[in-house]
């Protein structure tokens, strides 16, 4: 699997899995810029970030597009592209995505992420 595909599987899941994803796919902190009010912001922990991940709010029918990676060093991964989705009230959503990855022995880790709604 190319780099590509690989962080946009793991980003998808971001989107669409539960809590398992992303205890394995976080780093041990993340810094989260969501434009949202009473969104998580700045510096969470992997498992603060983890616990919001639950069936009652989890994303359905996600669309990215636009999709491009930056790879500035072997170990860093910048990936950016607009996702269309609907919320889990059916509300559809629509933004700008940029994240970072970093890659640790145990693979890619979501390091930073950021949404600007359109």
């Amino acid at each position: 699997m190319g780099l590509k595909q690989e962080l946009f599987t793991i980003e998808q899941g971001f989107w669409l899995s539960g809590k398992e994803h992303f205890s394995a796919h976080l780093d041990a902190h993340c810094v989260l810029a969501f434009p949202q009010a009473g969104e998580m912001h700045g510096v969470q922990t992997r498992e603060d970030v983890a616990r919001t991940a639950t069936s009652e709010n989890r994303w359905k029918d996600l669309r990215m597009t636009d999709r491009s990676v930056l790879q500035p060093s072997p170990d860093v991964a910048i990936i950016s592209y607009r996702a269309d989705v609907n919320r889990a009230d059916g509300q559809p959503y629509s933004a700008l995505i940029g994240s970072a990855y970093i890659r640790r022995d145990e693979g890619w880790k979501l390091a930073f992420h950021q949404h600007s709604p359109l």
